[in-house]
């Protein structure tokens, strides 16, 4: 079977074209800026403008036309309501049109899920981008949220911190290049609570001390990122402590970050367990892991009706039943 997944809860707009056992086609998209964020209202003017040509193009580079696609799935949450609304609204007169099933995915879950295309089995799932932060384990039949942020996603509070250095958005890359450059680790605040995660008393500290201006801001990106990162893999460990599983598997945007994997995979190989990250194109939002979960879910038995496919801003996680297996 083929799936045709797109992805538009954020920045990224992205259309992806699966099998359960290949990618056939992942392209995207990204609103970038030179400074300040991303507006919800300029994201879904975004991916309304470039929907049509990113469908031509996944369909070429597949090799398919849509008479070929077994059912299309699309991100239905957690996400920027006009963003949602973008690809639902595509999503549904693309299945209207072709007379295909729809299927709406949670895309916290996608971002596990596509892993199982290369062999991971039942992982602890470290998530990691702007939104969102989540450690994920599947537990009696959904994925269960072991740890998450309080406040704001890592991948916000970096670029809210890049935003403060003046070098745009995304941050994340930018932020890295400047720690591989740091010398000494500056004291910030290390804010683990139970299993969740606080970032943003180290943001508003370094902010702070980056306009003190007696702090070299490579020595500060560097402080920010092993203190950060620290937390996450605490956090991670003690779920793979919890559930006993012996995979790890990174995911979302930042786990670009070299040395946030360099951390995990010290922490894996010291309990002698299984690391895992996808490829990047597949870690960032993408099209394919919301095909991929689509059709796995749609395998499973899944089935939506055009009234199941409301988008879902504050979408959880564990709302989901995992009948799919």
């Amino acid at each position: 079977m083929i799936a045709l997944g797109i992805e538009g809860t954020a920045h990224t707009l992205g259309i992806g074209i699966v099998t359960e056992r290949e990618v056939l086609a992942n392209v995207f998209h990204t609103l970038t800026t030179e400074k300040g964020g991303i507006h919800p209202k300029e994201a879904a003017e975004h991916h309304s403008k470039l929907l049509k040509p990113l469908l031509r193009k996944a369909l070429e580079e597949a090799e398919i036309d849509m008479e070929d696609v077994d059912v299309i799935a699309f991100s239905q949450g957690p996400g920027l309501g006009p963003c949602l609304r973008v690809v639902a609204t595509a999503a549904r007169a693309l299945a209207i049109k072709y007379r295909k099933p729809i299927i709406g995915v949670n895309h916290c879950i996608a971002h596990v899920e596509i892993t199982k295309m290369f062999g991971v089995r039942d992982p602890v799932g470290l998530y990691v981008s702007g939104g969102n932060t989540q450690v994920l384990a599947l537990e009696g039949g959904r994925y269960r949220v072991f740890g998450e942020t309080l406040d704001i996603g890592i991948g916000n509070a970096i670029d809210t911190f890049a935003r403060e250095l003046g070098i745009g958005f995304p941050g994340g890359p930018k932020i890295e290049k400047l720690a591989l450059r740091g010398e000494r680790y500056i004291e910030l605040p290390y804010a683990v609570k139970g299993m969740d995660l606080s970032f943003s008393g180290i943001l508003t500290e370094a902010v702070r001390k980056y306009r003190t201006g007696k702090y070299r801001v490579e020595d500060l990106a560097y402080s920010f990122q092993e203190t950060a990162f620290s937390a996450l893999v605490e956090v991670t460990e003690r779920a793979v402590a919890h559930t006993g599983k012996d995979e790890v598997v990174l995911v979302g945007g930042v786990a670009a970050n070299n040395r946030l994997r360099e951390m995990l995979k010290a922490m894996t190989e010291d309990r002698g367990i299984d690391f895992f990250v996808p490829p990047y194109d597949l870690c960032r939002d993408n099209g394919a892991m919301i095909a991929y979960t689509g059709l796995r879910m749609y395998r499973g038995g899944v089935r939506f009706s055009l009234e199941d496919t409301v988008v879902h801003q504050k979408f959880r996680t564990d709302e989901v039943e995992v009948v799919w297996g």
